[in-house]
């Protein structure tokens, strides 16, 4: 796994979410898919590793829904899908 500092889902709002230097968002794609039915199924949460001009963050949580250019997670909250670095569960 990359390292990135952990922050709470509440502080994303608190960060400038940036395009990640290569657009991963495609290959991603079946992970955050896997990672919305975990959520949605058992509740299960995963680490979301994405880029900010402070360099990249980490959160885990689960993952509400999913489009072709954000993540949704609880409470509204949105991560570009191309500002995804890595996704793990």
């Amino acid at each position: 796994m990359m390292i990135a500092d952990l922050i709470p889902k509440e502080e994303i709002t608190n960060y400038k979410i940036i395009n990640a230097p290569q657009d991963h968002s495609t290959e991603l794609r079946d992970k955050l898919e896997g990672a919305l039915r975990l959520g949605n199924t058992f509740k299960s949460k995963a680490n979301i590793v994405f880029n900010t001009t402070s360099g990249p963050k980490r959160v885990e949580t689960t993952i509400w829904n999913v489009t072709p250019d954000y993540l949704e997670l609880k409470g509204g909250v949105l991560i570009s899908t191309h500002s995804l670095l890595e996704i793990d569960y």
